[in-house]
């Protein structure tokens, strides 16, 4: 009757590190993937800025401290045990003005709360670690590093033994007694005991679609990067001090696996849930977000901080004068587009952006309603978590 026991939605790194932790610890379980592209992680996982993260930022106690600083340490093990290429690179986060310094201290504070080692640093030691790089002080987080999380996305899939179906793009699902009924695009049905949501930039529209009111909406906010054309000028991760009131950390700098610096993200509202860029429009997704009273909450309360997004979007010379302040010697000239990604972040009806992971469960269902930045460092033990839910409901 069943064609598997638990289904997944969603072949990123958080859908992928669950069917990972269901067969690791019910071994038998059958699990299907339903990924609607043509490969896996193809959007928030395979668009970021590939950073184990230490856990440094997030509220002690909090699921996103508690995942990420478990996640940090799993993540390098399980790269090291696979042969995925990663560095535990460390990173640099600055003060470049006055009215930082009480937010850097916090966050010094904040590290020392969540178990992370953080070393405070003068202007003469940033030079140290990044002899470009200006500011009035730093920490250094030792525990930060680098990977390539979709070649971790890959293994994950394989290691699992679950089957995965792509081009599955869910159109129905029929919840009974008994268990769940999905239908795709293309017509497949997939029959479950239990169905776990791992949409990402989709998983509120997947919640509905189960009959469940999330009682919140992804509002898509769009990531874009340069890439320095000489990656000599950094060494390593610098972040500048993040403002508390947004869950972004600021446009920052990043030598990748690749040997690259990416520069960026800023957070500019996208038009469509995969629109990188602004040439991408999806009226019905557009006009879902706007419906969303959350939405103009958010643009009502934070129209400054989104203007000067905005600016930096659209004028390379605006984004360069960001850059400079924690990189005095880059010019226009030094900064090549990359890639952007689209980060999919839960918003309240009030206006609330959900500042931790949110996991919610309904009949015979375990939803992932909030899962950004720092999912890919934080999945697997995302993955278990969601794991243990599903196996629970069986």
């Amino acid at each position: 009757m069943f064609d598997c026991d638990v289904l997944v939605i969603g072949g990123g790194i958080v859908g992928l590190s669950t069917a990972y932790a269901l067969t690791r610890a019910a071994p038998g379980t059958r699990v299907t993937v339903l990924e609607k592209e043509q490969a896996l992680a193809s959007h928030q996982t395979g668009r970021n800025s590939g950073v184990i993260h230490s856990g440094i930022y997030y509220r002690p106690g909090s699921l996103k401290a508690r995942f990420a600083v478990e996640g940090a340490a799993e993540m390098v093990k399980f790269c090291a045990e696979w042969d995925i290429p990663h560095e535990v690179t460390g990173k640099l986060v600055v003060a470049t003005a006055r009215e930082e310094l009480p937010r850097l201290h916090a966050l010094v504070q904040r590290g020392r709360e969540n178990g992370i080692p953080v070393r405070e640093l003068g202007p003469a030691q940033i030079s140290e670690y990044e002899p470009r790089v200006r500011g009035l002080a730093a920490i250094h987080v030792g525990t930060t590093g680098i990977c390539d999380y979709g070649a971790v996305s890959r293994r994950l899939a394989e290691s699992s033994g679950a089957r995965i179906l792509y081009g599955a793009e869910v159109t129905v699902i029929d919840r009974r007694p008994w268990g769940v009924a999905v239908r795709t695009a293309d017509g497949r049905v997939v029959r479950a005991r239990v169905l776990v949501n791992c949409a990402g930039l989709h998983c509120d529209r997947i919640a509905r679609l189960a009959g469940d009111d999330p009682g919140m909406r992804i509002v898509p906010f769009r990531g874009e990067y340069y890439e320095l054309r000489d990656p000599s000028l950094v060494r390593g991760l610098v972040y500048p001090v993040p403002d508390p009131a947004f869950p972004f950390l600021g446009v920052h700098l990043t030598r990748g696996i690749d040997g690259g610096v990416h520069i960026g993200p800023n957070a500019v509202p996208a038009l469509a849930r995969e629109g990188y860029d602004w040439s991408v429009v999806r009226p019905r997704e557009l006009a879902g977000t706007l419906a969303w009273p959350g939405s103009w909450a958010i643009a009502r309360a934070h129209w400054r901080y989104g203007a000067g997004e905005l600016r930096r979007s659209v004028s390379k010379r605006a984004f360069t004068e960001a850059v400079r302040r924690l990189l005095p010697v880059v010019s226009e000239a030094d900064l090549r587009r990359a890639d952007a990604g689209v980060r999919a972040q839960a918003v309240l009806r009030d206006g609330t952006l959900v500042d931790d992971f949110l996991i919610r469960e309904a009949a015979r269902t375990v939803h992932v309603l909030n899962a950004p930045s720092p999912a890919a460092t934080a999945s697997l033990p995302i993955g278990r978590e969601v794991a243990n839910r599903a196996l629970a409901l069986l």
